[in-house]
C-alpha cells in the first residue's frame, strides 16, 4: 500500500465495534507521531492515550457525545504546550545535543535566537503555534493507524476546558487541541462506510503560478 492508497482508504469513521486493538499497533502510531516533523524540532505537545472506560464516558459528555469516543479502542488526545518557556526549548536543545554527541555553534547559535524571542511572544500566540504542530502529528496518527488496518476518527468538537480539566492538564501547563479515537468499524451502523470519498477537483484545489 502506498501513501494515496493509504489516503484513498481511509475515512472518518462514525460507528466503531469496541474491539481491542494489538498493541504492538498502537506502539507502532505512537512511534510515527514522535518522528512527526515539528517547528524547530521543539515537538510541543504531549499524547495521552485513553483506554480507561470511565475516563472515555466522561470524555463523551464533553464532546458531544460522540460513540466513537467510548466505543473505540484507544482515545488519542493532542495536548500542546500552554506556552514557550526556556526550560522547554533548553530541553529540547540539550537533548539534541546529547544525542547527536557534539555540541554546533550554529545550532547553539539558533537556540539564542528562540530564547530571545519565544518565552517573550504573547503566551495566546504561542499556544496557537504549537497547536498547530498537533495537527501535523494528527495526520501522521491516522496515516500509520490506516497501515495498521485500523480506523480513527480526528475530532474537534469538543469542550477544550472541560477536556483539561478531566485530565488535569492544567498542572502539566498543556491544553488538549485534538481526539482521535482508534478502533475497528461498525460496518452495521456506520452510514458513511461505504460512501464515495468527495474531494475537489485538483483544477479548484491547485494554483500553479
Amino acid at each position: 500500500m502506498d501513501y494515496l492508497d493509504i489516503l484513498n482508504q481511509r475515512y472518518a469513521t462514525k460507528a466503531m465495534n469496541g474491539q481491542v486493538v494489538d498493541q504492538q499497533k498502537i506502539d507502532n502510531i505512537l512511534e510515527a507521531i514522535r518522528l512527526t516533523p515539528t517547528s524547530s524540532g521543539l515537538q510541543p505537545f504531549e499524547v495521552f492515550v485513553i483506554t480507561d472506560k470511565d475516563v472515555k464516558s466522561s470524555i463523551r459528555e464533553v464532546a458531544w457525545n460522540q460513540s466513537q469516543i467510548t466505543d473505540c479502542s484507544h482515545l488519542f488526545v493532542f495536548a500542546a504546550w500552554n506556552n514557550y518557556s526556556a526550560e522547554r526549548i533548553n530541553h529540547m536543545f540539550d537533548l539534541t545535543n546529547e544525542i547527536r554527541g557534539f555540541i554546533n555553534e550554529g545550532w547553539e547559535n539558533y537556540r539564542q535566537q528562540l530564547l530571545s524571542t519565544y518565552p517573550q511572544r504573547d503566551p495566546k500566540i504561542n499556544f496557537e503555534h504549537a497547536a498547530r504542530q498537533t495537527y501535523i502529528a494528527l495526520m501522521s496518527a491516522i496515516t500509520q493507524a490506516t497501515l495498521e488496518g485500523l480506523d480513527s476518527t480526528p475530532m474537534e468538537g469538543f469542550d477544550s476546558a472541560a477536556l483539561d480539566k478531566i485530565l488535569n492538564l492544567e498542572e502539566k501547563n498543556l491544553r488538549s487541541t485534538l481526539l482521535l479515537p482508534v478502533g475497528y468499524r461498525d460496518t452495521n451502523k456506520d452510514w458513511l462506510v461505504n460512501l464515495v470519498k468527495v474531494r475537489k477537483p485538483i483544477e479548484e484545489l491547485v494554483n500553479h503560478i
